[in-house]
């Protein structure tokens, strides 16, 4: 194993990546990840909100979220000092009728230039660096900016349903600023958390807004069992991937060894590879909803039977992706949080072409690769397809 020059984080765990055959990034990834579990129970514990003010728990979120940014990717962690800065200048200093859109492009602007940068220096790399994070501050501070606008210059008559439950309407203090769009939660791979949800679980509010009202006394869920399933499930993402990965590696679908088998064999061995792929999408997403659900957030609401569901801000569900019988279905249950943030920020808000600009924003977020493009090209005549099919049945 070789250490990636471009690589920016801690090296303090070297000999231990080297030691276990991972590359030094996935290693920290994988230990900040674990500290981050751990340390999150103390948000319901010794930091809960019925003790601690929502400014103590918020330091520590920002304090940890920080010390995560630093050892996970070391310089670069100041990109997410500047884009935040820059943004939350722009929403302080300009009228709240304009400043969404600066937002918007300053922020995309941002993105689109690291984007850039490592698809020139570091072309296919999948190193670990500050544009994960990156993307999802992204969501972050432009889904802020347009919940401002939402509060501060339209009626609620004039707002959809979703867009009444985010609205702000009075600009955020640095700390609660900093401390959501740094919170060491969500700070490596998501998901993205929308601001009136943050504030609320950092009050201690979203329990009692989510709770059956004939449950009496203080309502109090925990998400110990949930925690444990998405933890085991994480794992076996990984076992698999590491075991059949090698295996099933996606770089074959480009030999020309493999044009010579059969189709029956070409489509079995397509189908496992992109299986194996994405189960380090879904070992990710499953690791940062159990950190969220740990420290207490993510709680929404219960079920007919009484059961509670943690899935506010879950990105992914894996079985309805796996079993979707449509792409509608697939979509909705692929990058839920992304999803989220695409109606709220285009499909909701645009009166034409609706559909063609949320993939091109989408598109647009993802970077440059032209195979983003292909894909969400494909997805919007998918879209229509299926739209025009609808109609005529």
């Amino acid at each position: 194993m070789t250490q990636s020059s471009s690589y920016g984080g801690s090296t303090l765990f070297y000999p231990i990546a080297e030691l276990v055959g991972l590359p030094i990034d996935q290693a920290n990834f994988i230990i900040s990840q674990l500290i981050a579990l751990a340390l999150a129970s103390l948000l319901r514990s010794t930091l809960s909100h019925k003790t601690t003010s929502s400014s103590v728990r918020q330091l520590f979120s920002l304090s940890l979220g920080v010390f995560v940014g630093v050892f996970c990717f070391g310089y670069q962690v100041v990109h997410l000092a500047a884009l935040p800065v820059l943004c939350y200048l722009i929403m302080r200093t300009l009228s709240p009728s304009i400043m969404q859109n600066v937002v918007l492009v300053v922020a995309l602007g941002y993105l689109s230039i690291i984007h850039l940068r490592r698809q020139v220096f570091d072309y296919g790399s999948y190193v670990l660096d500050v544009t994960g994070p990156l993307m999802v501050m992204t969501q972050k501070v432009t889904s802020l900016a347009f919940s401002l606008h939402d509060g501060l210059t339209k009626s609620p008559d004039k707002l959809t349903s979703s867009q009444k439950s985010l609205a702000i309407r009075e600009i955020p203090s640095m700390l609660d600023y900093f401390c959501y769009i740094l919170q060491f939660q969500t700070i490596m791979c998501g998901p993205v958390v929308f601001f009136n949800d943050y504030k609320e679980y950092i009050e201690g509010t979203n329990f009692e807004k989510k709770r059956d009202r004939e449950v009496s006394g203080t309502f109090e869920p925990s998400p110990g069992c949930v925690v444990a399933k998405k933890v085991v499930g994480a794992a076996a993402c990984a076992v698999i991937f590491v075991q059949f990965g090698s295996a099933f590696n996606i770089t074959y679908l480009k030999d020309e060894s493999f044009f010579t088998h059969s189709l029956a064999w070409k489509i079995f061995y397509i189908y496992v590879t992109t299986l194996i792929t994405r189960l380090k999408y879904y070992h990710a997403w499953l690791v940062a909803d159990a950190i969220c659900n740990n420290s207490g957030l993510g709680f929404n609401g219960l079920t007919e039977t009484g059961e509670q569901k943690w899935d506010l801000i879950s990105n992914v569900d894996i079985i309805s992706f796996e079993m979707a019988t449509n792409f509608r279905n697939s979509i909705d249950a692929w990058n839920k949080g992304t999803n989220r943030w695409l109606r709220v920020m285009v499909y909701e808000r645009v009166q034409s072409h609706s559909t063609g600009l949320t993939y091109g924003l989408s598109a647009l977020w993802h970077g440059f690769y032209p195979g983003y493009y292909v894909t969400f090209a494909s997805g919007a005549l998918f879209t229509f397809g299926a739209r025009a099919g609808e109609t005529t049945w």
